[in-house]
Order: structure tokens, then C-alpha cells, then sequence
């Protein structure tokens, strides 16, 4: 248990809801509904917006009734960079919602498609390909042009679950790129662990190794961060962070998206980091 909570900013709009995806698969209607609670809650300020896959843009229209909504649409890689355009499209034309960004598979050819100065999120490969990618989107961003990569932490059907080298390997790229970055499947809970069988990295251990990684530590420095499974190591790793380190920390892991966004929220309330789930 922490002896005091964690700075704020640490987890402000940090977890985004993406309860329809895999495994939540939460139905549409159900998952607006659910964001609604979340959005009201005494948890809101670490909840972002609600993550849409463009090819559900047509069925959120019937809805919603005007109350403000913010979203992220979606296209998983693979997904045309067209189809997203078009749900664009369609969801700024409803009154109330608000396209928080899009985001969307790393191809060389991603400036070919324009979303009118939305934030974007690349999500890039492993492997050989990563660095080049993450160089790619890192050349574009600015001040002005929010751009910024993902990479996914959990396991699916077409790809493995990757290890804490990797993990930090990403980190440490995204970082020597001076890249923000977002994280996707695997970080239900705040602390690594094996769950039903399957290994997952957790929230804590990333934001440690994120700090760590500022600091200047290398990947071999990173990796026993991400591994660490006793919470009592990993808290006050976090607690102990100012308000500047939260920022700077934040500056880089932007968000991530989890299907059960009160899974890690309740995790952090037990632990006394945060107040509210």
C-alpha cells in the first residue's frame, strides 16, 4: 500500500476505453453506455476517450443523442488508411462527438492520407522494421503535428507475447527518438504477472521503466524493471515521482487502451495510488 497517492498527472486520460476490442468485446451500445458511467465517475480524469473501429463509425451513429462524446477511431494493421478517412468523416458530423485521433498500422506510405491535423498513432512492427518506422513517424512530429507510435504488449492469434527485452527495446527506441508513444493489449493489471496461463506486462513496471529510460538506462537496465512482480518494489518507484517527473514521463507513454478500463484503475485505488475505482 502507498504511503501517499501518486502525483495525478501520472494517470490523467492515461487508460482509453477500448471495451469493444478483444478480449472485452464489449457490444457497441453496451460500451458507449459503460463510457458514459466511467466518464462520470470519481475516476474520470484517467479515463480517455472511448476507441471505435472505423468500420463501427456507421452503427455509432444511431447512439448517440448530442451529449458530448470523445473518441479514437481505429484501424487495425492491414486496415486502408481510406476506410479510416471515411469514418472520420462521418463522426464529425455528428453533433457532440469529438475525434480525439486516429489511429492506424505504420506503412511507408502513411502521409498519403490526410485527417485534417488530427492527432495519429502508428502502430509499427517488431523486429528489423521497428526502429525504421519509429525514425519515419519521429521525422514528421512537432509541436504542431502530434504524431506518435504504438506497439502492442499482449499476445493475439498472429503475435506472440512479447518479453521485457523487447518491451524495453521499444521504449528505449521510441525515446532516443524523441517519439511519444502509446501501448496496446496486454496491460490489465498494474503490476507483471501470469494471468489464466498468460504472461502481461504491467502499468507500474512500464511507467518505472519509462522514467528509467529518461534517466539514460539502457535496455539491460530496463528489463528487471519490467520484470519485477512484488509491488512493494514497483510503488514507490512510482510514488516518488514529481510533478515534473509525471510530466516528462507522461510526455512520452501518452496512453494506452485496455478493454475493462476499471481492471488497472481498481488495481491502482487498492494500492492507494490513485482515488476512486
Amino acid at each position: 500500500m502507498a504511503d501517499r497517492p501518486a502525483e495525478p498527472a501520472l494517470f490523467a486520460g492515461l487508460v482509453d476505453d477500448a471495451a469493444v476490442f478483444p478480449p472485452g468485446n464489449a457490444p457497441l451500445a453496451e460500451a458507449v453506455r459503460l463510457h458514459r458511467i466511467h466518464r462520470a465517475s470519481r475516476y474520470a480524469a484517467c479515463v480517455g476517450p472511448l476507441l471505435v473501429p472505423a468500420s463501427a463509425a456507421p452503427d455509432l451513429t444511431g447512439l448517440l443523442d448530442g451529449a458530448a462524446l470523445a473518441v479514437g477511431v481505429i484501424g487495425r494493421p492491414g486496415t486502408p488508411a481510406s476506410e479510416v478517412a471515411d469514418a472520420v468523416a462521418l463522426l464529425r458530423r455528428i453533433p457532440g462527438v469529438e475525434v480525439a485521433g486516429v489511429e492506424l498500422g505504420w506503412t511507408p506510405d502513411w502521409r498519403a492520407t490526410d485527417f485534417g491535423g488530427l492527432p495519429r498513432t502508428l502502430e509499427v512492427p517488431r523486429g528489423s522494421e521497428q526502429e525504421t518506422a519509429v525514425a519515419d513517424i519521429a521525422a514528421d512530429a512537432s509541436d504542431s503535428v502530434v504524431l506518435q507510435a504504438k506497439f502492442r504488449t499482449g499476445a493475439t492469434e498472429t503475435w506472440a507475447w512479447p518479453d521485457e527485452a523487447e518491451l524495453a527495446t521499444f521504449v528505449r527506441t521510441a525515446i532516443d527518438h524523441d517519439l511519444g508513444f502509446k501501448l496496446t493489449g496486454g496491460l490489465h493489471h498494474v503490476v507483471r504477472g501470469t494471468h489464466d496461463d498468460q504472461e502481461q506486462h504491467g502499468l507500474l513496471n512500464v511507467l518505472a521503466a519509462v522514467r528509467w529510460a529518461l534517466n539514460g538506462e539502457e535496455v539491460d537496465e530496463l528489463v528487471p524493471l519490467l520484470a519485477e512482480r512484488d509491488p512493494a518494489v514497483l510503488v514507490p518507484q512510482v510514488t516518488r515521482m514529481s510533478a515534473a517527473d509525471a510530466a516528462i514521463v507522461r510526455a512520452f507513454f501518452t496512453a494506452y487502451g485496455c478493454c475493462e478500463v476499471t481492471d488497472p484503475l481498481g488495481e491502482l485505488t487498492t494500492l492507494g495510488l490513485i482515488q476512486g475505482a
